[in-house]
């Protein structure tokens, strides 16, 4: 028996929808990144970019960016990839394997924010199913005040200061995020509207913080896989700030050189300790004196030559990451020298409590370092007070 031809017509139909080519635009800001381990908290600016690159500061986007492709390669022959020129995604895409749709134009060796909203308009008029992106939260500003929430969209982290919660926890996830997306049509209606978060690079660089919410993009979401936007500090945690650095100031040791890094529970150790700080920046203390101050990774590698360390960090609110957000300062190579056992973290109740997924995240750059870094840790949470937190 023949089926009635409009049953016919929707088989057919559905064949073609599923015989289709998702898809998938790709943006790289190949210049994210790259003031963070030289110390300059940040990378917008020709000047800053140029004095990155005298401090011998390395591409870090394109890297990553290489990572989140290898976990979408295997769909390569069911995806469509379109991307920007060179450096902005062309390259990377054919170093993964990809034979990709280039679309416009660009000055190599030269790309401006103008060239990633560019990128995000023809990406938007291409009307691919999910665009990926390797940046920070000034790339993610960009591409949000041109495309909105009309399109998919999923970030690849790169940048120096991540607050916005478009980024997925590291460049592994984000491919394999895209990756469950593209290839399960379940998770097609699985979108978040998520914050875009920037601060001002001028007023961060002077040691003083001013977020500002710019937008949202929608977002393919999985619990855990999705980092979350960073949350300040609560109204009274003033004293428990007081007494975990109390703590800290009564267990150090004598001759041990102390890297305290960014933020404002640590700097509370330097306040303790009557000495300057850079609040945004990594200092390193020994024996109750300055060693130096706002150091980037060659210092503190120079520094810590032949001696005994401890690495100091704060817990970001609202996300847990330990390392990979605003202190890149702490390298993936001097984490391998210090050891993991000799980092002392810290936190209050109030942030712990707020953090989502009740763990502390690591994205250093480096597999090798953060499977290292993996498993339980003790967390400073008061004067003699101590948690058990898991890093994943």
């Amino acid at each position: 028996m023949r089926s009635p031809p409009d049953q016919q017509g929707t088989v057919t139909v559905s064949n073609k929808v599923k015989n289709m080519k998702k898809k998938v635009g790709l943006i790289i800001n190949p210049i994210a990144g790259m003031g963070g381990r030289v110390g300059l908290k940040g990378s917008d600016g020709r000047e800053i970019l140029e004095r990155a690159m005298e401090l011998g500061a390395e591409p870090e986007a394109p890297k990553r960016a290489v990572c989140a492709l290898r976990n979408i390669v295997h769909l390569k022959e069911r995806i469509e990839l379109i991307t920007y020129p060179h450096e902005m995604g062309e390259d990377e895409s054919s170093e993964c394997g990809f034979v990709p749709t280039v679309t416009g134009s660009i000055k190599s060796g030269y790309t401006t924010s103008e060239d990633t909203k560019k990128a995000a308009k023809r990406m938007a008029q291409a009307k691919v199913d999910l665009l990926l992106f390797a940046g920070g939260d000034g790339t993610a500003r960009d591409i949000c005040s041109v495309i909105g929430c009309r399109i998919p969209v999923l970030g690849i982290p790169a940048g120096v200061k991540i607050h916005s919660a478009v980024f997925a926890t590291n460049p592994r996830n984000a491919g394999e995020l895209a990756a469950m997306y593209l290839g399960d049509e379940s998770l097609r209606t699985q979108f978040r509207e998520a914050e875009v978060m920037d601060i001002d690079e001028v007023a961060f660089r002077s040691d003083r913080l001013s977020a500002q919410l710019y937008g949202y993009l929608k977002i393919p979401y999985k619990k855990g896989v999705v980092q979350c936007a960073k949350a300040g500090s609560r109204a009274g945690e003033e004293a428990s700030v007081r007494a975990i650095a109390c703590d800290v100031i009564n267990n150090m040791e004598k001759d041990w050189i102390y890297i305290i890094g960014p933020g404002t529970t640590t700097r509370s150790i330097m306040v303790g300790l009557g000495l300057r700080n850079a609040l945004l920046g990594v200092d390193a203390v020994c024996n109750r004196e300055i060693l130096g101050l706002d150091l980037n990774e060659s210092q503190l590698l120079n520094i810590i030559e032949g001696r005994r360390v401890k690495i100091i960090v704060g817990v970001i609110g609202g996300q847990g990451y330990i390392f990979g957000r605003g202190n890149q300062q702490i390298s993936p190579r001097l984490i391998k020298k210090i050891g993991k056992k000799n980092i002392i973290i810290l936190a209050t109740m109030d942030k712990i409590v707020s953090l989502r997924e009740k763990s502390l995240l690591v994205d250093t750059g480096d597999v090798e370092v953060d499977r290292m870094l993996a498993g339980y840790v003790q967390v400073v949470s008061g004067l003699r007070k101590r948690i058990m937190l898991k890093i994943k």
